[in-house]
């Protein structure tokens, strides 16, 4: 039997082990990549500097035992499994509520865990349009998470619309809402999301008395397609806002070891605007479905004008089919066939008797 050395090198068997291959690794995406902004905030006011989660959150830890009042906020847009869990890891947060920050996707719902709650909200943006009946989209939604802690607030973005900077900007100054905590920040975000709702129904309903006018106009062309594009916009308005009036009403009467009385004071405001929103959409609901068939109505009213017209043409060229028919039979024995004005007799009459025709019809509205 060869040796291995009697062989030439290219058909020598690789004698490398194979645990000197190059192993395969996973790419993590840092948070930072994830992160839109992390402040942290003592006695109403946010501290110069940038932070991780961390150290933000051990710069909290740091304040807290000189009894200072600190909590930091923390922002995140579409971050993936790892930057959640990273920022999980920190905050202590509940695995489920880090599920549903990742993949999204989540109904309006209210849930705590420990001492921690989990708000998610829908975010709604009107998508401007020339008309209803050249868009394709009139309402976008994403969604925003909100993670409170008794010395954090993490929140989680999703979609491009729906961005919290303006939020942010207008609690740095206001001291006196930072002061009460970071279930404060909660309140604000919640406020700046219904706060929109009533903005987006304000122009939908513009839409709809548009769409209203055109429908009941005398002499316009009817697009139902247009009424059941915005009634299907509506419907999704109503998915996103309609499941928050219960959340909203669980953070008014829930969680009082969690909540202070002036939190709920404020939150108490959002409620009844998410309600004033909520009863805005199902009231669209019913108009456009009212609409619908005002539609329908005309379609149908617009065929019968259209078969009459269609009845009366047909009608009025019978009387000419008829009398060139009689007169193609080529029999020798026929009234006025040998007389030399019988053609244009015959013509004569083929147009007296559509004239006659054509004006009894368009008197009685059938032309």
């Amino acid at each position: 039997m060869p040796s291995f050395r009697a062989l030439p090198p290219s058909l020598r068997p690789s004698t490398r082990s194979r645990s000197t291959a190059p192993e395969a690794k996973s790419i993590h995406v840092p948070v930072a990549r994830a992160m839109v902004d992390c402040g942290v905030y003592c006695d109403g006011s946010r501290l110069p500097g940038k932070y991780t989660h961390a150290a933000a959150l051990a710069k909290v830890r740091e304040l807290q035992q000189a009894n200072r009042k600190a909590f930091v906020w923390i922002g995140l847009h579409e971050p993936d499994q790892f930057q959640m869990q990273a920022v999980a890891d920190v905050f202590g947060l509940h695995e489920l509520a880090v599920e549903d920050a990742v993949h999204a996707h989540q109904r309006p719902k209210l849930e705590r865990y420990d001492n921690t709650l989990f708000l998610v909200l829908k975010t709604i943006n009107y998508v401007e349009h020339e008309s209803v009946a050249n868009a394709r989209e009139i309402v976008e939604t994403g969604e925003i998470m909100v993670f409170v802690g008794g010395d954090f607030v993490v929140t989680v973005r999703h979609g491009e619309h729906g961005g919290l900077a303006g939020v942010r900007q207008r609690l740095d100054a206001s001291p006196s809402i930072l002061k009460l905590g970071p279930f404060a920040i909660m309140h604000a975000i919640s406020d700046h999301v219904v706060d929109t709702y009533l903005d987006v129904t304000d122009l939908i309903e513009t839409d709809i008395d548009t769409m209203e006018e055109d429908i009941f106009s005398p002499r316009t062309q009817t697009n139902i397609e247009s009424i059941y594009l915005l009634k299907r916009e509506v419907v999704e308005m109503r998915r996103a806002v309609a499941p928050l009036t219960l959340a909203l009403q669980r953070l008014l009467t829930d969680h009082n070891d969690l909540i202070s009385i002036e939190v709920r004071r404020y939150m108490r405001d959002v409620h009844d605007h998410n309600v004033l929103a909520s009863d805005r959409i199902s009231s669209y609901d019913d108009m456009l479905s009212s609409l619908v068939q005002a539609a329908l109505g005309k379609v149908a009213m617009q065929q019968n004008v259209d078969m009459r017209k269609i009845s009366a043409w047909v009608a009025i060229a019978a009387v000419p089919t008829a009398m060139a028919g009689i007169y193609g039979m080529n029999f020798d024995n026929m009234p006025e066939l040998h007389w030399a004005w019988g053609y244009p007799a015959v013509l004569l009459v083929m147009a007296t008797v559509c004239l006659l025709l054509g004006r009894a019809f368009r008197r009685n509205n059938w032309l």
